[in-house]
C-alpha cells in the first residue's frame, strides 16, 4: 500500500488554542480516514511545517484525507497551503 504524506504551513494559531493540539488535531483528521504512520514538523528557510504520513489505496483518497486534514486545521490554526507527496521508490513525489 502507499505511503503518502500531507504537509501543511501553519499561520496564526486560532484564539485560546495550545500550539500542542495542532499536529493531534491534524493526525486526528488523518487518522478517522487512513492509518497514520508517523507525523512532523519540519523547520525549511525559517517556516515550519506540519506532517502526516499514512497509507492510503490511491491518489484520490490521498487527497481527499489531505484535504480533509488541512480544512480541521483551520480550526485550530490559520493554513497558509498544504500539498500531498506519494513515497516512489526512495523517493517523495507530489501528487499533482
Amino acid at each position: 500500500m502507499p505511503s503518502y504524506r500531507v504537509t501543511l504551513s501553519p499561520g496564526a494559531m486560532r484564539p485560546g488554542v495550545a500550539p500542542d493540539r495542532v499536529i493531534p488535531t491534524v493526525a486526528d483528521a488523518a487518522a478517522e480516514l487512513v492509518t497514520v504512520e508517523a507525523t512532523d514538523v519540519q523547520l525549511v528557510r525559517g517556516t515550519p511545517r506540519v506532517v502526516v504520513r499514512f497509507t492510503c489505496d490511491d491518489d484520490e483518497l490521498a487527497e481527499q484525507v489531505a484535504a480533509h486534514a488541512a480544512s480541521v486545521a483551520t480550526t485550530v490554526v490559520e493554513v497558509s497551503g498544504w500539498f500531498l507527496t506519494r513515497r516512489d521508490g526512495g523517493h517523495w513525489r507530489r501528487v499533482a
